[in-house]
């Protein structure tokens, strides 16, 4: 099985939405210097916690929150997605020094992404 490992929250407001969820929830933003998109990373709760953690991205066109399973192979995984009906929006793309990753739309419309971690990705 694959479980979901992390959310991100797709807002065209940054600004807006750090400071509610973090005047809400408590979690804090941490600002993510690995790739070329303006990143947020999320934490939630203390790591010995049930839960998970996140990112934040400014997006005009996509506002929603999209969760991500991790897999063993994107590109395994996306034969079988798209096999089944779903449809590729963002093609495997390398996060440097943590993986790869790659996003879809269920049968529904319903987005989510994938992950298969590997450190040595450029």
């Amino acid at each position: 099985m694959s479980r979901i490992v992390h959310f991100e929250i797709n807002t065209p407001d940054v600004e807006a939405a750090t400071a509610f969820y973090g005047d809400v929830f408590g979690w804090q933003f941490n600002k993510w210097e690995g790739g070329d998109i303006e990143y947020w990373l999320v934490t939630t709760g203390e790591e010995d916690t049930p839960g998970i953690n996140g990112g934040l991205m400014s997006v005009d066109d996509w506002p929603q929150t999209v969760n991500t399973m991790q897999v063993d192979s994107v590109d395994a995984f996306t034969e079988k997605i798209t096999a089944h009906g779903g449809e590729v929006v963002v093609p495997k793309m390398a996060i440097k020094g943590a993986g790869y990753s790659a996003y879809f739309k269920d049968p529904s419309g319903v987005a989510f992404g994938i992950f298969e971690p590997d450190p040595s990705a450029e």
